[in-house]
């Protein structure tokens, strides 16, 4: 029969190591017992971006939904009415080696002028001078080839004038009814008196490029000038 005073001796529980808690590291706080993380702001609309150099800016109509003034377009873009006109040049200052032809003086008798200004003529077409870039102007009596020209009317000898194909031979008398050509000869073959100063200022006038003169040197340089 059990002996209700009689116990059971215990087994003595074996007592499990200590850890300490500097061996096991912190503890961990259990999630549930953290403490509430302030929640984080909800983002509002975003600003309008300002462009970057370089870049072009927003379009007036989305700065105007923003509530931002469109800013003005750069000076490129702008139109061509602000922009200054291009500065007229100053006009250029005519040459005066263009304007004054060039002077030769071939000093010669008055008989031997006409002579003179055959010679010039043939070195003019030897060194490449075109026909029609000469004019042959004298004071006294006239060249044969005009004499010739003449007895058929003076309405063909000029018309050969007016064509330009050719050397033409005038007298000083008719010097204002020439044209102008790159070189006239000048032939001071004598003549009435005053006719060398009379027509002379009215060769050179004609003269685009290089006036030759034969004759006296001091008369020619009377009447153009000392030092031609």
């Amino acid at each position: 029969m059990f002996d209700r005073c009689q116990l059971t001796p215990l087994t003595p529980a074996i007592e499990e190591p200590q850890i300490h808690e500097s061996a096991q590291g912190p503890r961990v706080t259990p999630a549930a017992s953290r403490t509430a993380q302030t929640p984080r702001p909800v983002p509002g609309p975003r600003p309008v971006a300002v462009p970057r150099p370089g870049r072009p800016g927003p379009s007036p109509a989305a700065a105007s939904r923003a509530g931002v003034a469109p800013r003005p377009a750069p000076p490129a873009q702008r139109t061509a009415e602000a922009a200054p006109g291009p500065v007229p040049a100053a006009p250029a200052e005519p040459s005066v080696s263009a304007a004054v032809p060039q002077v030769q003086l071939i000093p010669a008798s008055a008989e031997g002028a006409l002579d003179a200004a055959e010679e010039a003529v043939d070195l003019l077409l030897d060194t490449g001078r075109a026909p029609g870039d000469i004019l042959v102007i004298t004071t006294g009596d006239p060249h044969p080839w005009a004499a010739h020209e003449l007895s058929f009317g003076e309405a063909s000898y000029w018309a050969q004038h007016d064509a330009g194909d050719d050397v033409f031979y005038a007298d000083a008398a008719h010097v204002q009814r020439a044209g102008s050509r790159p070189v006239v000869v000048f032939a001071a073959n004598g003549g009435p008196a005053g006719a060398t100063a009379g027509a002379l200022p009215v060769a050179l006038a004609r003269a685009a490029a290089l006036l030759i003169v034969c004759g006296d040197v001091a008369q020619i340089n009377s009447v153009l000038g000392a030092g031609v």
